[in-house]
């Protein structure tokens, strides 16, 4: 199982997992879950965990019926239930010496350059602080994620956005099925996914996607997503206890494996996805440190060209002027003007606050 091999792991679960359609909360099957959790953690993985739940412990805690509440009101029982989504697993994780942080985004967090950039620095920095970010999509604002109740794709850019090895779906189902189970006998796990095209082709989607909640096609989606990132992703039923250590013995799931390496998608992604909004300069010492792996300082930067904000797209050229790498760059043109040349302990006093040492980060950073 891949899982074994995987150092960084988001976990997706949704709403049905922690609350019964009776609005009971599922306690036994939580502290299962925070079990399996510190087992992975205790083998030095490192642990997102992406849930769904705000509005239904809010509607718990309100005493509403989840199906008759309208749009502009479930965004006030969202902001209600994450002080209980919040503390429900505060509660559970501590039993096992878990700490947790959150993490409030939507899909447009992940997909804006910068936004994406701030969120993927604090990803490591809880990391390094030995802490699991619990991400929550914000459902206070995001009108878009509480009337679709898509968390899937959330998940799989909160997995591309940590570099994820693996991403799991924990579902109300045991992964993806040639047809929907609830009406054909004969229909048949899909065990592994490694072609799209050629695995799926004889797929009837209609049906399957109103088989298990949230439906389908948008954890289809999150597979696309995972497999150009270089994540694998599994689908699987997380309705039993210890969700996570049945996957590993009985791995009765599905695995969309991904063709891709991290590293690969991450030069696709940094080299294809946008045009270059400027240009930084460096000097030979720079080039040396960058091709030997380090990040690029601005004491090695000679001059800059163009304009840009935080987090855009920017060439590095050596001082014939020829490109040979490109990434993204940690401040904006004028920031970089008034750094350039100067040593990464005089930035603060220059520019007046606290910020990066590095003005493009090694991890942001693809050799041409």
């Amino acid at each position: 199982m891949h899982l074994n091999n995987s150092k960084i792991i988001v976990v997706k679960i949704g709403s049905s997992l922690l609350v019964d359609e009776n609005q009971k909360i599922r306690k036994n099957w939580l502290l299962s879950f925070a079990k399996d959790v510190q087992l992975l953690k205790k083998k030095n993985k490192k642990i997102v965990i992406v849930s769904s739940g705000a509005i239904a412990l809010g509607c718990k805690k309100m005493s509403f019926d989840k199906k008759n509440i309208k749009l502009d009101k479930s965004q006030a029982i969202a902001s209600i239930g994450q002080i209980e989504l919040m503390n429900l697993f505060s509660h559970t994780f501590s039993k096992y010496k878990l700490n947790i942080s959150q993490i409030l985004l939507t899909l447009e967090d992940t997909e804006e350059r910068r936004r994406s950039l701030n969120a993927k620095r604090t990803f490591e920095n809880l990391f390094n602080l030995d802490f699991i970010p619990i991400v929550n999509e914000n459902d206070t604002t995001a009108t878009s994620e509480i009337k679709y109740g898509d968390n899937d794709r959330l998940a799989s850019r909160v997995a591309q956005i940590t570099n994820a090895d693996t991403l799991i779906l924990l579902s109300d189902v045991d992964g993806l099925y040639t047809k929907n189970p609830k009406h054909y006998k004969n229909a048949k796990l899909i065990k592994k996914v490694e072609n799209f095209n050629k695995d799926l082709k004889n797929i009837n989607f209609k049906g399957i996607n109103e088989f298990g909640s949230g439906g389908m096609n948008t954890k289809i989606e999150a597979a696309k997503i995972c497999q150009l990132s270089g994540c694998n992703m599994i689908i699987a039923n997380g309705l039993y206890l210890n969700p996570i250590t049945k996957i590993k013995k009985q791995n009765n799931c599905t695995l969309f494996v991904s063709k891709i390496s991290k590293l690969d998608a991450r030069k696709k992604w940094i080299i294809g996805s946008v045009s270059p909004k400027g240009q930084l300069i460096i000097d030979e010492g720079a080039k040396k440190a960058l091709k030997n792996g380090k990040s690029l300082l601005a004491a090695g930067i000679k001059k800059i060209s163009g304009k840009f904000n935080k987090g855009d797209h920017v060439k590095i050229l050596d001082k014939s002027n020829k490109e040979f790498a490109r990434g993204l760059c940690s401040f904006s043109s004028d920031e970089v003007e008034k750094i350039l040349g100067h040593h990464s302990r005089e930035i603060e006093k220059i520019l007046g606050y606290t910020a990066k040492s590095e003005v493009v980060h090694k991890d942001d950073m693809v050799e041409i």
